[in-house]
Parts: structure tokens; C-alpha cells; sequence
């Protein structure tokens, strides 16, 4: 089971995040890839928890020396990306590695792991069940929702080259096909 990595990407409000804690609470051997991030902390996140947060100098010195899987600049000066260091402690641990990125990221992730990962893209049924979906969060303005659902057609492009495309209309059926896909990938030698 040693060194594979499950990935999950999906447009903003796919449901990816639930599925993937559902995953996590299933697979005590897996653990979550966290992320590195230029950005400044918010909040109450935490240090290793959250992200790891890097200066932008200590993020470029990083590219530099070839320590990421995969990175990208967000915004100028904005870095989010993945340290081989972080992939190598939860493997070394003896953990699966599972990562909640974003679709970019899925895709980069996929061409970087090969067949020793599984990706998968979760979509909504339709563009306007995530619209509803973001609407009823409430934590974004009307602005940005539109912003996001433009960004979501557009990501929802990403899907063939993802190993698996998971339909998410109905939660529990999501979970047992998320399941499905994480056993089968997993019981391969």
C-alpha cells in the first residue's frame, strides 16, 4: 500500500472536502497532503495544520531547489503548492497520501504520480445545483459565486483527464462510490 496517493479535485462546492473527510474517517492508513502557501496565516489556522506558511522568498528558494511536486502562482507573489517533503513524511509513515486540491492541481498532481495515484473529479449534477449549492453556503457575495461558477465551467472541462468522474447528486451514493473507487485502487499491487 506504501507510496500511492489518492487525489480528489473538483470545482468550488462539488462536495470534494466532504467526500474526502469521509474517506479519511473510513482509512486510518491515509493521510492528508498538506499544502504549502506563501499567503499570510488567517485566523485561528495553524502552522503544518492548515498550510505550511512560507515567505515568498522561502517558497521561490524552495522552487529553486526542485522541492515541490507541483506549484503554482496564484496571484503575483501568491504561491500554493506541494512540498516532496510533506509526500515523503506520510510516506515514510506508511500512509497513503490523499490530497483535496484544486483541478489544476489534480491534473498536475496525476501527470507528477502516474499509476501509483488515483484521480478522481467530482462534479455537481449541473452547473446551476452548484450555483444553489454555493448560494446556500452563504459565505461568498453574489459576485463571487458568479466568479466561481465561471470557474467552474470552465474546470468542469478538466474532467476526461481524471481517472474517474464521480457524479455527486446524492451524497451517500457519492460515499459508496467514492469507496468503491478508493478499495479497488487500493487492493491493486
Amino acid at each position: 500500500m506504501n507510496n500511492k496517493a489518492l487525489i480528489f479535485s473538483a470545482p468550488s462546492g462539488s462536495g470534494k472536502s466532504t467526500i474526502v473527510h469521509h474517506i479519511l474517517d473510513l482509512h486510518p492508513e491515509m493521510e492528508f497532503s498538506v499544502s504549502a502557501t506563501s499567503r499570510p496565516l488567517r485566523g485561528t489556522e495553524v502552522h503544518g495544520v492548515d498550510y505550511y506558511f512560507l515567505s515568498e522568498e522561502d517558497f521561490r528558494s524552495r522552487i529553486a531547489a526542485d522541492g515541490f511536486v507541483e506549484y503554482e502562482e496564484v496571484y503575483p507573489g501568491r504561491f500554493y503548492g506541494t512540498l516532496k517533503s510533506e509526500i515523503q513524511r506520510i510516506w515514510d509513515a506508511g500512509h497513503v497520501v490523499i490530497f483535496d486540491v484544486d483541478v489544476k492541481g489534480g491534473v498536475n498532481l496525476k501527470k507528477y504520480f502516474g499509476d501509483a495515484a488515483l484521480s478522481v473529479f467530482i462534479q455537481a449534477p449541473s452547473i446551476e445545483e452548484l450555483r444553489q449549492r454555493l448560494v446556500s453556503r452563504a459565505t461568498d457575495s453574489a459576485e463571487d459565486i458568479e466568479k466561481r461558477v465561471a470557474k467552474a465551467a470552465e474546470e468542469m472541462t478538466y474532467a476526461p483527464k481524471f481517472d474517474a468522474v464521480l457524479v455527486n447528486d446524492d451524497l451517500e451514493k457519492a460515499f459508496a462510490e467514492a469507496e468503491k473507487l478508493v478499495d479497488g485502487f487500493l487492493s491493486k499491487k
